[in-house]
């Protein structure tokens, strides 16, 4: 049993030793300090190329864009500039000039809006323009908002505040954007001419009266024959004057 021991112990010695010699020749083949050599020499690369070791690159920043403003979109580019809209320009405006008067500002287009002068420069050309304020102008060079709820068919005549805007091509003073006080005006689409015509014809049975939308008026007429007779007469006389008129409120066509 003894031998047999020995032996195993001999057996075991002999086998570290080979295992020993085996490494010490991985090592000096070179594989063994694979991964410590390549992370050298990325280290030194990286020294130097003056950059990180890492891998990972920021990204870049994207500038941001400019807004662009909204009249822009509504001016003409590389046109004339006297010839601009309003809202496309800035003047040097005095309100101390004479009403009625003929007067020249000086102007320069408002930013990012192209445009060329009379010599074919983009610095400060002249408008000319007569002195008053917007809303001041006739009505045929302004636009306003049109009634809803307002009687045209009033005594007295009935107004309505409206909100009115000047056209693209007239220059003023003030804002180009202002209320203002104006007759009811508006129409239903309702003929005067019908009108009449049925209370002529029909009046008897209130037909001129379900024509202008008066339901009631027009029964009444109806289930008493036209007021025997009298009320046909009258209406007649009232619609023909334009008296009675649309239960709306609005204008005869």
């Amino acid at each position: 049993m003894a031998a047999v021991g020995l032996a195993a112990l001999r057996a075991l010695k002999r086998l570290c030793c080979v295992a020993v010699f085996l490494s010490q020749l991985y090592v000096l083949s070179g594989r063994g300090s694979l991964s410590l050599e390549h992370s050298h020499s990325q280290a030194s690369l990286s020294k130097i190329s003056g950059l990180p070791s890492s891998t990972h690159i920021p990204a870049s920043k994207v500038p941001e864009g400019t807004s662009i403003p909204a009249y822009v979109t509504r001016c003409p580019s590389n046109g004339i500039c006297s010839r601009l809209p309003p809202e496309c320009m800035t003047c040097k405006t005095n309100y101390s000039c004479v009403y009625g008067r003929s007067v020249s500002f000086e102007c320069e287009a408002k930013p990012q809006v192209h445009c060329v002068g009379q010599n074919n420069s983009q610095k400060t050309f002249l408008i000319n323009m007569t002195c008053q304020f917007c809303w001041q102008l006739p009505p045929s060079n302004y636009l306003c908002s049109n009634p809803t709820n307002c009687k045209t068919v009033s005594c007295p005549q009935q107004r309505y505040r409206a909100n009115c805007t000047v056209r693209d091509h007239i220059h003023c003073l003030g804002n180009r954007t202002f209320p203002k006080m104006l007759y009811c005006n508006w129409t239903g689409g309702y003929k005067w001419s019908t009108a009449l015509a049925l209370s002529i014809t029909l009046g008897g049975f209130g037909a001129d009266r379900f024509y202008l939308g008066q339901w009631r008026e027009g029964l009444g007429k109806l289930f008493s024959f036209g007021g025997l007779g009298i009320w046909t007469l009258i209406d007649v006389l009232l619609i023909g004057v334009g008296y009675v008129g649309p239960t709306d409120g609005s204008l005869y066509i």
